[in-house]
Protein backbone atom coordinates (compact mmCIF):
# COMPACT_ATOMS: atom_id res chain seq x y z
CA UNK A 1 0.00 0.00 0.00
CA UNK A 2 0.80 3.65 -0.79
CA UNK A 3 -0.40 6.90 0.31
CA UNK A 4 -1.44 9.15 -2.46
CA UNK A 5 -4.09 12.35 -2.64
CA UNK A 6 -7.13 12.03 -4.42
CA UNK A 7 -8.78 13.85 -7.11
CA UNK A 8 -9.64 17.34 -5.80
CA UNK A 9 -13.13 18.26 -4.81
CA UNK A 10 -13.69 20.03 -8.07
CA UNK A 11 -12.10 17.85 -10.47
CA UNK A 12 -14.23 14.80 -8.55
CA UNK A 13 -17.64 16.63 -9.63
CA UNK A 14 -16.60 16.97 -12.81
CA UNK A 15 -15.49 13.48 -13.16
CA UNK A 16 -18.43 12.17 -11.73
CA UNK A 17 -19.81 10.20 -14.74
CA UNK A 18 -16.55 8.21 -14.66
CA UNK A 19 -16.16 7.40 -11.32
CA UNK A 20 -17.36 3.98 -10.01
CA UNK A 21 -20.92 4.46 -8.94
CA UNK A 22 -20.01 2.93 -5.59
CA UNK A 23 -17.48 4.64 -4.93
CA UNK A 24 -19.09 7.78 -5.56
CA UNK A 25 -21.62 7.27 -3.48
CA UNK A 26 -19.35 6.81 -0.29
CA UNK A 27 -17.33 9.88 -1.28
CA UNK A 28 -20.60 11.78 -1.67
CA UNK A 29 -21.38 10.98 2.12
CA UNK A 30 -17.81 12.00 3.70
CA UNK A 31 -18.20 14.90 1.81
CA UNK A 32 -21.03 15.84 3.01
CA UNK A 33 -19.43 15.33 6.24
CA UNK A 34 -16.30 17.17 5.61
CA UNK A 35 -17.20 19.87 2.92
CA UNK A 36 -13.53 21.43 3.26
CA UNK A 37 -11.39 17.86 2.73
CA UNK A 38 -12.47 17.59 -0.66
CA UNK A 39 -9.07 15.92 -0.94
CA UNK A 40 -7.97 14.16 2.19
CA UNK A 41 -5.10 11.36 2.84
CA UNK A 42 -5.67 8.51 1.05
CA UNK A 43 -3.96 4.83 1.23
CA UNK A 44 -4.29 2.91 -1.73
CA UNK A 45 -3.82 -0.47 -2.39
CA UNK A 46 -1.01 -0.31 -5.45
CA UNK A 47 -2.22 -3.85 -6.94
CA UNK A 48 -6.26 -4.34 -6.63
CA UNK A 49 -7.33 -7.33 -5.08
CA UNK A 50 -9.48 -7.80 -8.15
CA UNK A 51 -5.80 -7.83 -10.06
CA UNK A 52 -4.48 -10.71 -7.13
CA UNK A 53 -2.97 -7.82 -4.89
CA UNK A 54 -3.31 -9.20 -1.03
CA UNK A 55 -5.55 -5.85 0.01
CA UNK A 56 -9.28 -6.61 -0.43
CA UNK A 57 -9.82 -2.71 0.32
CA UNK A 58 -9.17 -0.30 -2.94
CA UNK A 59 -8.59 2.58 -0.79
CA UNK A 60 -8.79 3.96 2.56
CA UNK A 61 -9.44 7.69 3.50
CA UNK A 62 -8.74 9.81 6.44
CA UNK A 63 -10.09 13.23 7.54
CA UNK A 64 -9.41 15.35 10.68
CA UNK A 65 -12.29 15.85 12.77
CA UNK A 66 -11.95 19.07 14.96
CA UNK A 67 -14.37 17.46 17.54
CA UNK A 68 -17.20 19.11 19.96
CA UNK A 69 -16.06 20.70 22.96
CA UNK A 70 -19.22 21.19 24.42
CA UNK A 71 -20.31 17.32 23.60
CA UNK A 72 -17.08 16.07 24.96
CA UNK A 73 -15.40 14.83 21.55
CA UNK A 74 -12.35 15.40 21.71
CA UNK A 75 -10.19 16.23 18.08
CA UNK A 76 -9.48 12.83 16.14
CA UNK A 77 -8.46 11.26 12.63
CA UNK A 78 -11.06 9.80 11.11
CA UNK A 79 -10.70 6.41 8.47
CA UNK A 80 -13.38 5.39 6.32
CA UNK A 81 -12.78 2.28 4.03
CA UNK A 82 -13.66 1.48 0.40
CA UNK A 83 -14.00 -2.25 -0.69
CA UNK A 84 -16.72 -4.04 1.17
CA UNK A 85 -19.31 -2.77 -0.62
CA UNK A 86 -19.32 -3.41 -4.15
CA UNK A 87 -17.79 0.07 -5.83
CA UNK A 88 -17.51 -0.95 -9.44
CA UNK A 89 -20.85 -3.33 -9.97
CA UNK A 90 -19.51 -5.31 -12.85
CA UNK A 91 -18.48 -8.59 -10.38
CA UNK A 92 -14.92 -7.88 -10.67
CA UNK A 93 -14.91 -8.09 -6.71
CA UNK A 94 -18.98 -8.74 -5.47
CA UNK A 95 -21.38 -10.82 -7.61
CA UNK A 96 -24.07 -7.82 -8.71
CA UNK A 97 -27.47 -9.17 -7.04
CA UNK A 98 -29.27 -5.88 -7.92
CA UNK A 99 -30.14 -2.79 -5.47
CA UNK A 100 -32.61 -3.63 -3.29
CA UNK A 101 -30.42 -6.06 -1.61
CA UNK A 102 -26.97 -5.23 0.39
CA UNK A 103 -24.07 -3.71 -1.67
CA UNK A 104 -21.24 -6.17 -1.69
CA UNK A 105 -20.81 -6.95 2.06
CA UNK A 106 -23.05 -4.58 2.50
CA UNK A 107 -20.97 -2.21 4.94
CA UNK A 108 -17.62 -0.41 5.03
CA UNK A 109 -15.50 -0.18 8.14
CA UNK A 110 -14.67 2.93 10.06
CA UNK A 111 -11.93 4.18 12.86
CA UNK A 112 -11.95 7.04 14.80
CA UNK A 113 -7.98 7.90 16.40
CA UNK A 114 -7.33 10.17 18.73
CA UNK A 115 -5.45 13.34 17.38
CA UNK A 116 -1.98 13.53 19.24
CA UNK A 117 -0.79 17.08 20.05
CA UNK A 118 1.23 18.05 17.33
CA UNK A 119 0.19 15.52 15.22
CA UNK A 120 0.15 17.24 11.63
CA UNK A 121 -1.09 14.07 9.55
CA UNK A 122 -2.72 11.32 10.45
CA UNK A 123 -0.95 7.88 11.32
CA UNK A 124 -1.24 5.25 8.42
CA UNK A 125 -1.12 2.01 10.83
CA UNK A 126 -4.93 2.18 11.23
CA UNK A 127 -5.50 1.29 7.63
CA UNK A 128 -3.34 -2.14 8.04
CA UNK A 129 -5.65 -2.85 10.33
CA UNK A 130 -8.60 -2.26 8.52
CA UNK A 131 -7.59 -4.29 5.56
CA UNK A 132 -6.74 -6.91 8.19
CA UNK A 133 -10.39 -7.31 9.03
CA UNK A 134 -11.43 -6.72 5.55
CA UNK A 135 -9.30 -10.12 4.29
CA UNK A 136 -11.10 -12.04 7.23
CA UNK A 137 -14.35 -11.14 5.97
CA UNK A 138 -13.70 -12.13 1.99
CA UNK A 139 -11.60 -15.26 3.28
CA UNK A 140 -14.44 -16.49 5.78
CA UNK A 141 -17.37 -15.08 4.36
CA UNK A 142 -18.35 -13.84 7.65
CA UNK A 143 -19.68 -10.27 8.04
CA UNK A 144 -19.97 -7.71 10.87
CA UNK A 145 -23.02 -6.12 12.78
CA UNK A 146 -22.86 -3.74 15.39
CA UNK A 147 -22.19 -5.23 18.75
CA UNK A 148 -19.28 -7.97 17.56
CA UNK A 149 -15.80 -8.14 19.02
CA UNK A 150 -12.63 -8.90 17.63
CA UNK A 151 -10.20 -10.84 19.22
CA UNK A 152 -6.81 -9.71 17.99
CA UNK A 153 -3.94 -10.33 20.70
CA UNK A 154 -1.82 -7.66 20.18
CA UNK A 155 -1.84 -3.80 20.31
CA UNK A 156 -3.30 -2.27 17.68
CA UNK A 157 -0.41 -0.34 16.72
CA UNK A 158 2.48 -2.95 17.57
CA UNK A 159 3.34 -0.64 20.27
CA UNK A 160 2.91 -1.64 23.66
CA UNK A 161 -0.47 -0.61 24.22
CA UNK A 162 -3.15 -2.06 26.38
CA UNK A 163 -5.45 -1.62 23.70
CA UNK A 164 -5.40 -5.45 21.92
CA UNK A 165 -9.03 -6.10 20.90
CA UNK A 166 -11.93 -4.53 19.39
CA UNK A 167 -15.41 -4.31 19.27
CA UNK A 168 -17.51 -2.80 16.36
CA UNK A 169 -20.31 -0.50 16.00
CA UNK A 170 -22.68 2.14 13.99
CA UNK A 171 -20.53 5.00 12.92
CA UNK A 172 -22.40 7.63 15.03
CA UNK A 173 -21.79 10.54 11.43
CA UNK A 174 -21.87 8.74 8.81
CA UNK A 175 -25.01 7.77 7.60
CA UNK A 176 -25.97 4.55 5.33
CA UNK A 177 -26.16 5.39 1.35
CA UNK A 178 -28.15 3.84 -1.05
CA UNK A 179 -25.90 3.07 -4.26
CA UNK A 180 -27.02 1.79 -7.73
CA UNK A 181 -25.67 -1.60 -6.01
CA UNK A 182 -27.37 -2.13 -2.84
CA UNK A 183 -27.34 -0.20 0.53
CA UNK A 184 -24.14 0.16 2.46
CA UNK A 185 -24.24 0.70 6.28
CA UNK A 186 -20.50 1.68 8.29
CA UNK A 187 -19.43 -0.05 11.04
CA UNK A 188 -16.92 1.62 13.42
CA UNK A 189 -13.73 -0.30 15.10
CA UNK A 190 -13.05 0.67 18.75
CA UNK A 191 -10.19 -0.42 20.13
CA UNK A 192 -10.13 -2.02 24.12
CA UNK A 193 -8.32 -3.46 27.00
CA UNK A 194 -8.45 -7.48 27.41
CA UNK A 195 -10.87 -6.66 30.02
CA UNK A 196 -13.37 -4.87 28.23
CA UNK A 197 -13.48 -7.92 25.61
CA UNK A 198 -13.95 -10.11 28.16
CA UNK A 199 -16.53 -8.13 29.86
CA UNK A 200 -18.30 -8.14 26.70
CA UNK A 201 -17.52 -12.00 26.02
CA UNK A 202 -19.53 -13.06 29.20
CA UNK A 203 -22.35 -10.09 28.97
CA UNK A 204 -22.87 -8.04 25.30
CA UNK A 205 -20.86 -6.03 22.67
CA UNK A 206 -23.53 -2.98 23.09
CA UNK A 207 -23.58 -3.04 26.49
CA UNK A 208 -19.98 -2.59 27.09
CA UNK A 209 -20.55 -0.01 24.08
CA UNK A 210 -22.64 1.87 26.03
CA UNK A 211 -20.10 2.20 29.26
CA UNK A 212 -17.69 3.39 27.03
CA UNK A 213 -18.99 5.77 25.58
CA UNK A 214 -20.13 7.13 29.43
CA UNK A 215 -16.40 7.49 29.60
CA UNK A 216 -14.41 10.14 28.43
CA UNK A 217 -10.77 8.26 28.30
CA UNK A 218 -12.50 5.48 26.94
CA UNK A 219 -13.71 7.33 23.88
CA UNK A 220 -17.00 9.18 25.16
CA UNK A 221 -20.03 9.34 23.09
CA UNK A 222 -17.96 8.78 19.63
CA UNK A 223 -16.30 6.25 21.22
CA UNK A 224 -12.64 7.73 19.83
CA UNK A 225 -9.81 4.90 20.70
CA UNK A 226 -6.74 6.21 22.06
CA UNK A 227 -4.05 4.25 22.09
CA UNK A 228 -2.16 5.42 24.92
CA UNK A 229 -5.21 4.89 27.36
CA UNK A 230 -3.21 2.45 30.30
CA UNK A 231 -6.84 2.50 32.38
CA UNK A 232 -9.79 0.39 31.56
CA UNK A 233 -13.65 1.46 32.27
CA UNK A 234 -12.92 -0.59 35.35
CA UNK A 235 -10.36 0.63 36.99
CA UNK A 236 -11.59 4.65 35.89
CA UNK A 237 -14.65 3.47 37.81
CA UNK A 238 -14.76 0.43 39.86
CA UNK A 239 -18.98 0.64 39.65
CA UNK A 240 -18.83 -0.18 35.99
CA UNK A 241 -18.41 -3.98 37.15
CA UNK A 242 -20.99 -4.35 39.02
CA UNK A 243 -23.26 -3.31 35.97
CA UNK A 244 -21.62 -6.30 33.93
CA UNK A 245 -22.28 -8.81 36.53
CA UNK A 246 -25.71 -7.55 37.13
CA UNK A 247 -26.20 -7.67 33.19
CA UNK A 248 -24.33 -11.48 33.14
CA UNK A 249 -26.85 -12.51 35.83
CA UNK A 250 -29.91 -11.37 34.35
CA UNK A 251 -30.01 -11.37 30.77
CA UNK A 252 -26.70 -13.69 29.87
CA UNK A 253 -24.20 -13.85 26.89
CA UNK A 254 -25.06 -12.77 23.43
CA UNK A 255 -21.85 -14.26 22.26
CA UNK A 256 -23.02 -17.65 20.31
CA UNK A 257 -20.36 -18.80 19.29
CA UNK A 258 -16.11 -18.39 18.58
CA UNK A 259 -13.87 -19.67 15.88
CA UNK A 260 -11.37 -21.89 17.85
CA UNK A 261 -8.61 -24.20 18.52
CA UNK A 262 -10.52 -27.13 19.14
CA UNK A 263 -11.00 -31.06 17.76
CA UNK A 264 -13.16 -33.91 18.91
CA UNK A 265 -12.93 -37.61 19.50
CA UNK A 266 -15.57 -40.50 19.71
CA UNK A 267 -14.73 -42.40 22.31
CA UNK A 268 -17.43 -45.39 21.71
CA UNK A 269 -15.38 -46.14 18.79
CA UNK A 270 -12.81 -49.00 19.38
CA UNK A 271 -9.34 -47.29 18.58
CA UNK A 272 -8.15 -50.17 15.69
CA UNK A 273 -11.38 -48.66 13.77
CA UNK A 274 -10.12 -46.41 11.35
CA UNK A 275 -13.74 -45.15 10.13
CA UNK A 276 -13.03 -41.50 11.04
CA UNK A 277 -16.20 -40.47 12.93
CA UNK A 278 -15.67 -36.41 12.99
CA UNK A 279 -16.49 -36.76 8.91
CA UNK A 280 -18.95 -39.50 8.03
CA UNK A 281 -19.49 -39.33 4.49
CA UNK A 282 -20.90 -41.79 1.74
CA UNK A 283 -18.08 -42.29 -0.83
CA UNK A 284 -14.38 -41.52 -0.32
CA UNK A 285 -14.99 -37.81 -0.12
CA UNK A 286 -12.79 -35.85 1.49
CA UNK A 287 -14.14 -34.53 4.87
CA UNK A 288 -16.33 -31.56 4.71
CA UNK A 289 -19.64 -29.75 6.20
CA UNK A 290 -22.53 -29.72 3.87
CA UNK A 291 -23.32 -26.49 2.96
CA UNK A 292 -26.81 -26.03 4.75
CA UNK A 293 -24.48 -27.04 7.99
CA UNK A 294 -22.02 -24.69 7.02
CA UNK A 295 -24.51 -21.99 6.94
CA UNK A 296 -26.14 -22.83 10.16
CA UNK A 297 -22.66 -22.62 11.74
CA UNK A 298 -21.72 -19.39 10.20
CA UNK A 299 -25.45 -17.92 11.56
CA UNK A 300 -24.41 -19.53 15.38
CA UNK A 301 -20.59 -17.84 14.76
CA UNK A 302 -22.13 -14.54 13.56
CA UNK A 303 -22.93 -12.64 17.04
CA UNK A 304 -19.15 -13.81 17.87
CA UNK A 305 -16.38 -13.06 15.73
CA UNK A 306 -12.65 -14.55 17.67
CA UNK A 307 -9.70 -14.10 16.08
CA UNK A 308 -7.43 -16.72 17.57
CA UNK A 309 -4.43 -15.41 15.73
CA UNK A 310 -4.09 -12.98 13.47
CA UNK A 311 -2.14 -15.65 10.96
CA UNK A 312 -4.82 -18.51 11.79
CA UNK A 313 -7.30 -17.39 8.97
CA UNK A 314 -8.81 -19.48 6.62
CA UNK A 315 -8.08 -19.86 2.40
CA UNK A 316 -10.20 -18.05 0.19
CA UNK A 317 -13.21 -20.11 -0.75
CA UNK A 318 -14.08 -20.64 -4.55
CA UNK A 319 -17.15 -18.66 -4.39
CA UNK A 320 -19.49 -16.73 -2.13
CA UNK A 321 -22.86 -18.31 -1.95
CA UNK A 322 -24.64 -14.84 -1.44
CA UNK A 323 -24.21 -11.98 0.56
CA UNK A 324 -26.94 -11.71 2.60
CA UNK A 325 -27.27 -12.59 6.11
CA UNK A 326 -28.64 -15.83 7.00
CA UNK A 327 -31.68 -14.72 9.11
CA UNK A 328 -31.43 -15.19 12.86
CA UNK A 329 -32.80 -18.65 14.13
CA UNK A 330 -32.51 -16.95 17.81
CA UNK A 331 -32.44 -20.15 20.02
CA UNK A 332 -33.25 -22.72 17.16
CA UNK A 333 -30.65 -24.68 15.42
CA UNK A 334 -33.30 -26.35 12.75
CA UNK A 335 -32.14 -26.88 9.27
CA UNK A 336 -33.77 -26.54 6.16
CA UNK A 337 -34.91 -30.25 4.00
CA UNK A 338 -31.89 -32.70 3.82
CA UNK A 339 -33.35 -33.21 0.45
CA UNK A 340 -31.59 -29.50 -0.36
CA UNK A 341 -28.14 -31.34 0.12
CA UNK A 342 -26.71 -32.48 -3.07
CA UNK A 343 -25.60 -36.40 -2.82
CA UNK A 344 -21.86 -36.20 -2.23
CA UNK A 345 -22.18 -34.20 0.53
CA UNK A 346 -24.70 -36.53 2.43
CA UNK A 347 -24.15 -37.77 5.81
CA UNK A 348 -25.46 -39.44 8.86
CA UNK A 349 -26.49 -38.31 12.38
CA UNK A 350 -24.36 -40.52 14.62
CA UNK A 351 -25.59 -40.94 18.22
CA UNK A 352 -22.05 -41.85 20.27
CA UNK A 353 -21.75 -42.94 23.84
CA UNK A 354 -18.97 -41.15 24.59
CA UNK A 355 -16.61 -38.17 23.57
CA UNK A 356 -13.72 -36.40 24.46
CA UNK A 357 -13.11 -32.27 23.54
CA UNK A 358 -9.76 -30.87 22.91
CA UNK A 359 -9.38 -26.95 23.19
CA UNK A 360 -6.53 -24.62 23.32
CA UNK A 361 -5.85 -22.63 26.01
CA UNK A 362 -7.71 -19.72 24.76
CA UNK A 363 -11.24 -21.40 24.00
CA UNK A 364 -10.87 -23.53 27.14
CA UNK A 365 -11.12 -19.92 29.09
CA UNK A 366 -14.06 -19.61 27.56
CA UNK A 367 -16.01 -22.57 28.46
CA UNK A 368 -17.12 -21.54 31.82
CA UNK A 369 -18.88 -18.00 29.56
CA UNK A 370 -20.35 -20.85 27.21
CA UNK A 371 -22.47 -22.79 30.29
CA UNK A 372 -22.57 -19.66 32.58
CA UNK A 373 -23.78 -17.19 30.14
CA UNK A 374 -25.27 -19.49 27.23
CA UNK A 375 -26.81 -22.37 28.53
CA UNK A 376 -28.20 -21.60 31.67
CA UNK A 377 -30.21 -19.00 30.08
CA UNK A 378 -31.28 -21.94 27.68
CA UNK A 379 -29.44 -21.05 24.47
CA UNK A 380 -26.35 -22.74 22.64
CA UNK A 381 -22.75 -22.10 22.31
CA UNK A 382 -20.15 -23.15 19.16
CA UNK A 383 -16.60 -23.38 18.76
CA UNK A 384 -16.16 -23.98 14.98
CA UNK A 385 -11.97 -25.05 14.34
CA UNK A 386 -10.03 -22.78 12.39
CA UNK A 387 -7.80 -25.75 11.07
CA UNK A 388 -11.25 -27.50 9.17
CA UNK A 389 -14.46 -28.39 9.24
CA UNK A 390 -14.80 -29.37 12.99
CA UNK A 391 -17.42 -27.99 15.22
CA UNK A 392 -18.85 -28.40 18.34
CA UNK A 393 -21.90 -27.46 19.47
CA UNK A 394 -23.43 -26.77 23.18
CA UNK A 395 -27.00 -26.82 23.70
CA UNK A 396 -29.41 -27.04 26.54
CA UNK A 397 -32.60 -28.79 26.78
CA UNK A 398 -34.38 -25.59 25.56
CA UNK A 399 -32.45 -25.17 21.98
CA UNK A 400 -35.43 -26.30 19.24
CA UNK A 401 -34.17 -28.40 16.04
CA UNK A 402 -30.76 -29.83 17.94
CA UNK A 403 -30.11 -33.58 16.69
CA UNK A 404 -28.44 -34.40 20.05
CA UNK A 405 -31.45 -35.26 22.75
CA UNK A 406 -31.36 -36.29 26.48
CA UNK A 407 -31.81 -39.60 25.83
CA UNK A 408 -28.68 -38.96 23.31
CA UNK A 409 -26.93 -36.31 24.40
CA UNK A 410 -23.84 -36.55 22.04
CA UNK A 411 -25.12 -36.52 18.71
CA UNK A 412 -22.38 -36.34 15.38
CA UNK A 413 -23.39 -34.90 11.83
CA UNK A 414 -20.71 -35.52 10.18
CA UNK A 415 -17.57 -33.22 11.89
CA UNK A 416 -20.18 -31.51 13.53
CA UNK A 417 -20.73 -32.76 17.22
CA UNK A 418 -23.66 -31.22 19.32
CA UNK A 419 -23.40 -32.30 22.84
CA UNK A 420 -27.32 -31.43 25.17
CA UNK A 421 -26.11 -30.77 28.48
CA UNK A 422 -29.05 -30.76 31.65
CA UNK A 423 -29.18 -28.00 33.90
CA UNK A 424 -28.16 -29.60 36.81
CA UNK A 425 -24.72 -31.01 34.73
CA UNK A 426 -24.04 -27.52 33.43
CA UNK A 427 -24.35 -26.53 37.94
CA UNK A 428 -21.50 -29.48 38.34
CA UNK A 429 -19.15 -28.61 35.68
CA UNK A 430 -19.24 -24.89 36.57
CA UNK A 431 -17.92 -25.89 39.99
CA UNK A 432 -15.15 -28.45 38.15
CA UNK A 433 -14.10 -25.61 35.14
CA UNK A 434 -13.72 -23.28 38.02
CA UNK A 435 -9.96 -22.40 38.12
CA UNK A 436 -10.54 -21.56 34.09
CA UNK A 437 -12.23 -18.27 35.36
CA UNK A 438 -9.04 -17.25 36.77
CA UNK A 439 -6.68 -14.38 34.55
CA UNK A 440 -3.79 -16.66 35.84
CA UNK A 441 -2.12 -18.80 32.96
CA UNK A 442 -2.96 -22.21 34.05
CA UNK A 443 -0.27 -25.09 33.51
CA UNK A 444 -0.80 -27.31 30.66
CA UNK A 445 -2.29 -29.63 29.95
CA UNK A 446 -5.37 -30.07 31.82
CA UNK A 447 -8.15 -32.77 31.68
CA UNK A 448 -11.07 -33.01 33.37
CA UNK A 449 -13.77 -35.53 33.51
CA UNK A 450 -17.31 -36.85 33.96
CA UNK A 451 -17.13 -40.63 33.44
CA UNK A 452 -20.88 -41.15 34.95
CA UNK A 453 -21.49 -39.27 31.25
CA UNK A 454 -18.60 -40.10 29.43
CA UNK A 455 -17.40 -36.68 29.42
CA UNK A 456 -13.87 -35.57 29.14
CA UNK A 457 -12.33 -32.54 28.34
CA UNK A 458 -8.75 -31.62 27.62
CA UNK A 459 -7.13 -27.94 27.45
CA UNK A 460 -3.78 -28.59 25.61
CA UNK A 461 -1.00 -26.12 24.59
CA UNK A 462 -1.35 -24.29 21.05
CA UNK A 463 1.25 -26.68 19.42
CA UNK A 464 -1.31 -29.70 19.86
CA UNK A 465 -3.42 -28.09 17.32
CA UNK A 466 -0.78 -26.94 14.65
CA UNK A 467 -1.55 -30.15 12.89
CA UNK A 468 -5.21 -29.67 11.81
CA UNK A 469 -5.64 -33.78 11.66
CA UNK A 470 -4.63 -33.80 15.39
Amino acid sequence: MDEVRPTTGAQAHGLASIFPPGLQAIYGECRRLYPEQANPLQVTAIVKYWLGGPDPLDYISMYRNIGNQPQDIQEHWHYVSFGLSDLYGDNRVHEFTGSDGPSGFGFELTFRLKREVGETAPPTWPAELMQGLARYVFQSENTFCSGDHVSWHSPLDNSESRIQHMLLTEDPQIQPVQTPFGTVSFLQIVGVCTEELQAAQQWNGQGILELLRGVHMAGGPWLITDMRRGETIFDIDPHLQERVDQGIETEGSNLSGVSAKCVWDDLSRPPEDEEDTRSICIGAQPRRLSDKDTEQIREVLRKGLEFNTKAALPPISAQRHGHERPQSRKDSLESESSAAIVPHELVRTRQLESVHLKFNQESGTLLPLCLRGRLLHGRHFTYKSINGDTAITFVSTGVEGAFATEEHPYAAHGPWLQILLTEEFVEQMLGDLQELNTREETKLPKEYSWPEKKLKISVLPDSVFDNPLQ
